[in-house]
Order: structure tokens, then sequence, then C-alpha cells
């Protein structure tokens, strides 16, 4: 069993929350890269931003999922990621019409990967999220067609309590 989760899916649908939950729970986590390549940035002035240079923004993402897939490799035990390389690479088709393929053949993640769909009521922007919720949506759609194209299985997060999302990708995993 490949140990190496994804949870993906809409902006501001609870991900964040719901990793940081697993984490308390002891599991290994990694912090979604398009959000670190965005505090990064704007640490040193840089232009590789979503409202600014999105393509470069995107191809630090996609660097920076590979190299975070690439650590997590040596953790024991599962790993939660928010986001991965697939949301990179869906990113850049949807922008250009192009994306390194080859990248969603070299690094597999476990065959289900888990959706966070848009949740009108939690939704919020923040220094981060600039874009609203429609955007959100539009991204989501995009995912839930992209990750089947790579061969992934998707399965929906029910909009339910972070406790009870938890406890649901534990026990789907079997890990709980």
């Amino acid at each position: 069993m490949n140990k190496l989760n994804v949870i993906s899916g809409c902006s501001g649908g609870g991900k964040s929350t719901l990793l940081k939950v697993l984490k308390a729970c002891g599991h290994h986590v990694v912090e979604e890269p398009g959000r670190r390549v965005v505090e990064a940035e704007e640490a040193h002035g840089g232009d590789a931003l979503p409202w600014l240079d999105m393509e470069a923004f995107l191809q630090r993402t996609l660097s920076l999922a590979i190299e975070d897939f690439e650590a997590a490799r040596a953790l024991a035990g599962p790993v939660f990621f928010d986001r991965g390389i697939i949301d990179a690479l869906s990113g850049l088709q949807h922008l250009t019409g192009r994306a390194p393929e080859d990248a969603a053949r070299l690094y597999r993640y476990a065959e289900t990967v888990f959706l966070a769909p848009p949740w009108p009521e939690i939704y919020e922007t923040d220094s981060a999220r600039k874009h609203g919720l429609d955007e959100a949506v539009a991204e989501y759609d995009r995912l839930a067609a992209a990750f089947p194209e790579f061969g992934y299985r998707t399965q929906v997060l029910p909009k339910v309590a972070v406790a009870d999302r938890t406890d649901h990708i534990l026990s789907t995993l079997q890990l709980g």
C-alpha cells in the first residue's frame, strides 16, 4: 500500500484544518506547496504569485511538490499532503494548455485521493487566497476531472465536522 496520501479539492474547503487534526493525531503532514510559495515570494519581494505571474507560481509549486514527495518517501508511516503534484499539473494544463505529464507518472501517490468539495458556508479569502468562491469551484471541477485522468480514484469528503472527516479518512485507509 502506498503511504503517500493526498487531500486536495476546493480552496477553502477545510483541507488545512483537517490536516492540522491529522498532524495532532501523530501523522506526518506536508503543508500546501502553493501557500509556502506565496509566503516565500512575499518574504523576499518575488513575483511568482498567483495574482502576478500564475505560470511562475505554478512552476514553483510543482517543483516544491516534487521535493515534498521525495522527502516524504523516507518518512515512516502514512503521510498526508495538503495538495500535491497533480494540483500543480492541472493548473499548468489549464493555464498554458501543457504540463510536464511525466511528473504524474514518476511520482505516484496512494490510489485514492480525498477531495474536499466546495463548501460556501466555510469559504474565506485571506492574504494567500485572494480569489472568490466561483474561481475556487472551477478549480475543484478541474481537479475532480484531472485526478481520474492521471489514474487516481477520488473520494469526496463529507461536509461534516473536522473530527468526523478525520475519522472518515483514517477508517477508509484502515488506520483507525
